[in-house]
């Protein structure tokens, strides 16, 4: 999107003003949960099946170890662990039938992380969990964040602890560009699939997934930090791993970008170290609180710095502060004079320029973002080193509660 401004409501998980029309993650942005009418017929290790969660191909199980030395060695080590997700949709649904996604093992209790709009819309205690051997179960959702897509699922049968072979979390701070990666999970359904690639972007900002069909406005915000990778992942790999050579989870799979709705060589994975502060909180809550300032901005750039005499384009400027909001409370002022800067749409100038939260610099709204779901959390004050007037100025900020989407909408 060239010369496109963002406009971003700042909260831990949280982009901004509409990225563009289709309304699923972004333009051209698509969620990964498949979505089958019951009558459906889907391909599964070989064989043409009805589109049942029974119907998955079975693997010969093998010993887990740390020697992993090829990409087969890889598979053979985590494919235990990657599962099908699968919920039936209500008849009020317009795409009444079975949703199809993936999961992985979380812990040896039983957990199972997945995507939100996985199992969206999907009866939360009627889920099936299908292993690489074909056997069945059935979950129920214990928690789930529509903004981090994230959701943990818990099996509620009896299931052999031999079976429940959770996967290790990376530290996603860590990665580099250029480091090998691989997608397992159930393209289409078809169970047991990997797929390789690297990772080819870092700190990426995806809109918060949004039903198409659904009556509720989800208000602009996003995810930050998700990670961009070539390894071809397709509808029905969401919620599935994207592990690293050792077979460590760096990420869950959740968007593609594409302008036909199929694999074009980038996809989106929420980090795992997100994953790790968020599903704790859902398996004791079943919810969690994202911290919130309630302004709304875009990134600096050489016209707008120009235009209100700042030196150096860095940082972003405040268009628009929530009345009541966090940020409100604290002073922060917004934007008051409309403008028209290169040829981009009219926006108004003359608030605070955010320069950086907690002496860490800002040279965009991806730090802020970023910085926000990492090390804070609500209630916690922060410290904006923000340029008013020439002026560089400290201001501190009591971080509230994202407002849920009802109240958002």
């Amino acid at each position: 999107m060239k010369h496109a401004i963002l406009v971003v409501v700042i909260c831990a998980s949280a982009l901004l003003g509409s990225i563009g029309g289709l309304g699923l993650y972004a333009p051209f942005q698509y969620n990964l949960g498949h979505k089958i009418p019951p009558a459906t017929t889907i391909a599964q290790g070989g064989e043409v099946v009805e589109s049942s969660p029974n119907a998955t191909a079975n693997a010969v199980q093998i010993t887990t170890n740390n020697n992993i030395s090829t990409l087969t060695d890889l598979f053979e080590e985590t494919q235990q662990s990657v599962v099908q997700v699968s919920g039936t949709f209500n008849e009020d649904d317009p795409l009444f039938g079975i949703s199809l996604g993936s999961g992985f093992i979380y812990d040896n209790s039983g957990h199972i992380i997945t995507n939100y709009h996985v199992v969206a819309g999907s009866d939360p205690n009627d889920i099936s969990i299908t292993f690489i051997d074909g056997t069945v179960y059935r979950a129920t959702v214990v928690g789930a964040d529509q903004y981090s897509d994230l959701a943990v699922l818990h099996v509620e049968d009896n299931v052999p602890a031999d079976k429940l072979i959770p996967l290790p979390l990376a530290n996603s701070s860590g990665l580099l560009v250029g480091q090998e990666v691989v997608a397992i999970g159930n393209p289409f359904g078809l169970s047991g699939s990997m797929t390789e690639g690297i990772i080819s972007g870092l700190n990426r900002l995806i809109p918060v997934y949004q039903d198409p069909f659904s009556d509720v406005a989800v208000p602009a915000f996003s995810i930050p930090d998700v990670i961009q990778t070539d390894a071809a992942i397709n509808p029905g790999n969401s919620g599935g791993p994207l592990l690293n050579m050792q077979g460590e989870v760096v990420g869950i799979n959740s968007a593609i970008f594409s302008t036909t709705g199929g694999f074009a060589g980038v996809g989106f994975a929420v980090p795992s170290n997100t994953i790790a502060k968020i599903a704790p909180v859902l398996i004791e809550r079943g919810f969690f609180e994202h911290p919130w300032l309630g302004v709304s901005g875009i990134d600096m750039t050489p016209e707008i710095a120009e235009a209100i005499g700042l030196g150096e384009p860095r940082g972003f400027l405040v268009i628009e502060v929530e009345p009541g909001g966090p940020a409100d409370s604290a002073g922060i002022q917004g934007g008051d004079t409309p403008m028209q800067l290169g040829g981009m749409p009219e926006i108004p100038i003359g608030g605070d320029v955010v320069l950086a939260i907690n002496d860490r610099d800002v040279r965009k709204i991806d730090d802020v973002l970023g910085y926000l779901q990492q090390a804070t959390q609500v209630g916690e004050t922060v410290t904006l080193t923000v340029w008013r007037d020439g002026q560089i100025i400290e201001i501190n900020v009591t971080l509230g509660a994202r407002p849920s989407l009802q109240e958002s909408a």
